[in-house]
C-alpha cells in the first residue's frame, strides 16, 4: 500500500519537532494505536516527547482532519489513513491492524434509514472488530 505523504498541519498548528515526530511515525505504522502505544514507540525510537503532549498533538491531528480516530475498550486510536475518502476499517482487536473498506451497502442503507425517519445531512461512523489472521 502507498503512504500518504504527511500532511501540512493545519493554520494555527505549529510545526513543532514533537508535532514532526508525532507525524512521521503515523506516516510509518498501519495499524490503529494508542496514544500511550505511540508514546512509548517514539520513547524507544529516542524521542523526548512527553506523553500529555503526545495526547494534545493526536487530538489536534484528529480535529484537524490528519488523522483517524476510532474508540474501542474506551480507549481512543489514532491512525493515518491512506485515502482522504469516506470509508470505514475491519480492525483487529488484539493487534490493531487494520484495513480500509469501502462499503456502499452500508452508505445505501445508511441513508435510507435516515431518510426513512425524516433526517437530512447525515453522518455516519462504521468500524468492524475482529481477529485477524496474524494472530
Amino acid at each position: 500500500m502507498t503512504r500518504l505523504p504527511a500532511r501540512p498541519p493545519q493554520p494555527g498548528l505549529r510545526r513543532t519537532r514533537q508535532r514532526a515526530a508525532i507525524s512521521d511515525l503515523l506516516g510509518e505504522i498501519d495499524d490503529f494505536r494508542t496514544a500511550q502505544q505511540i508514546h512509548d514507540i517514539l520513547r524507544d525510537n529516542g524521542e523526548a516527547v512527553g506523553l500529555t503532549t503526545v495526547y494534545r498533538t493526536l487530538q489536534a491531528m484528529a480535529d484537524a482532519g490528519e488523522v483517524d480516530v476510532i474508540r474501542h475498550d474506551g480507549e481512543a486510536a489514532f491512525r493515518r489513513c491512506h485515502t482522504a475518502a469516506h470509508h470505514h476499517h475491519l480492525v483487529c482487536r488484539k493487534c490493531g491492524h487494520a484495513v480500509e473498506i469501502s462499503a456502499p451497502v452500508v452508505e445505501q442503507w445508511a441513508d435510507e434509514v435516515a431518510r426513512d425517519h425524516g433526517f437530512r445531512d447525515a453522518d455516519h461512523e462504521l468500524e468492524i472488530f475482529g481477529v485477524c489472521r496474524n494472530c
